[in-house]
């Protein structure tokens, strides 16, 4: 299974400390060893995004910054974990823990949670084989 280890921020904060970077560097490296991570990264500001909601029927374009804490997210991995439980491991170790942080962690939906009366054998094997080929981020 994969799971989304989702980072929160409590506010807008500056980029991380040399040794943070270096601690960092630390966990990842020790997520490959173990087979486990499948991706990851930090992400930039909310000033520099936009957020897109349907408002009377419509698409809004709201450009950052957010100014609400809970709408920030400062960077995520996707991991390959057997459970909630091991994927909730590989937090603990996040080097980077302050007062009030928060860090989510979700199942990440697969082919098979959409297997339906609706949806072919076939649409799946597509879906398979596009993974696998390389065409989805995971696999480059």
């Amino acid at each position: 299974m994969r799971y989304m280890i989702i980072v929160k921020m409590t506010e807008p904060s500056p980029p991380p400390s040399p040794e943070m970077l270096a601690a960092m560097g630390k966990l990842n490296q020790e997520m490959v060893e173990a087979g486990v991570l499948l991706g990851g990264e930090g992400l930039q500001p909310s000033k520099s995004g936009a957020k897109v909601k349907m408002e009377g029927g419509k698409l809004v374009v709201r450009d950052g910054p957010f100014t609400e804490a809970k709408e920030l997210i400062g960077g995520f991995w996707i991991i390959k974990a057997d459970s909630l439980e091991e994927a909730v491991g590989w937090v603990k170790k996040i080097p980077m823990w302050n007062e009030g942080e928060e860090v989510e962690v979700r199942r990440v939906s697969e082919v098979e949670d959409f297997i339906h009366d609706d949806i072919s054998a076939e649409a799946l094997d597509r879906e398979k084989a596009q993974r696998e080929s390389g065409a989805w981020p995971e696999n480059r």
